[in-house]
């Protein structure tokens, strides 16, 4: 959208250390969707019940 808006400007994107990065519940419920593991970012009850979920 930047290079959209001004061609001139260059942009470049820093990802934060894993530990202060936010990780939203759209991602979340988006990985757990496509069957992959949440397990580090949600409670175990948590990861159970959304690969129940999607499993259906």
């Amino acid at each position: 959208m930047n290079r959209h808006l001004v061609k001139e400007v260059e942009t470049v994107f820093l990802t934060p250390a894993e530990q202060h990065s936010f990780i939203s519940s759209t991602l979340v419920k988006e990985v757990a969707r496509l069957h992959g593991d949440v397990s580090e970012f949600v409670d175990s009850r948590v990861a159970e019940a959304l690969t129940a979920h999607y499993s259906s």
